[in-house]
């Protein structure tokens, strides 16, 4: 869910934007389905994942791009992106293809440095889909500890950042997360 941190992590490592974007849409063995180097983007992107952070992290890159890509507008980076995964997509899943007509057309990538765009993102996705209906609540954790999550992405990102430009996501250690008490 994370999609802008997944585009500018695999454009860091030189790795398949479509495989990193399209990841989350397929399950299990992508070998023999996708080229060599978008089963590489799908291996690269299922090494970092929980829904309300990886919105909680576009979030923060979002609004912080600047200072994390100062070479770079986000406009012209996501007007890259696009122009990369959209020759691609017939080929796709086609739910992927769906998420694609609203990420681009509605400028989500740009909208998440909103958090009344990230209430309605999680907001959404409980009530599509049952199963994540616990997500409703979790802005409220959001808004409760957003300083602590903000240090925590200033902490994660930048590391996520270096490993990305040394092509090093085979051996990251796992980060357990831990937030203040309530």
């Amino acid at each position: 869910m994370n999609f802008l941190a997944h585009l500018h992590l695999a454009t860091l490592a030189e790795s398949s934007l479509l495989g990193n974007l399209m990841a989350d849409f397929v399950r299990g063995n992508p070998e023999g389905q996708y080229s060599a180097d978008v089963v590489a983007g799908i291996r690269m992107h299922r090494r970092v994942a929980p829904i309300t952070l990886d919105i909680i992290w576009d979030h923060f890159l979002s609004l912080h791009w600047d200072k994390l890509v100062p070479g770079d507008s986000l406009p012209a980076f996501i007007h890259s992106a696009h122009s990369q995964i959209e020759p691609h997509l017939y080929k796709t899943p086609e739910k992927f293809q769906e998420m694609n007509e609203f990420l681009w057309s509605q400028n989500w990538l740009i909208r998440y440095a909103d958090l009344t765009f990230i209430a309605n993102v999680l907001n959404g996705m409980a009530r599509r889909h049952p199963r994540l209906s616990a997500l409703s609540g979790s802005f409220q954790d959001i808004e409760h500890h957003y300083s602590d999550l903000e240090a925590l992405f200033w902490q994660f990102y930048p590391y996520m950042m270096e490993k990305a430009e040394n092509k090093d996501f085979y051996n990251l250690p796992q980060m357990k997360l831990e937030t203040a008490p309530n």
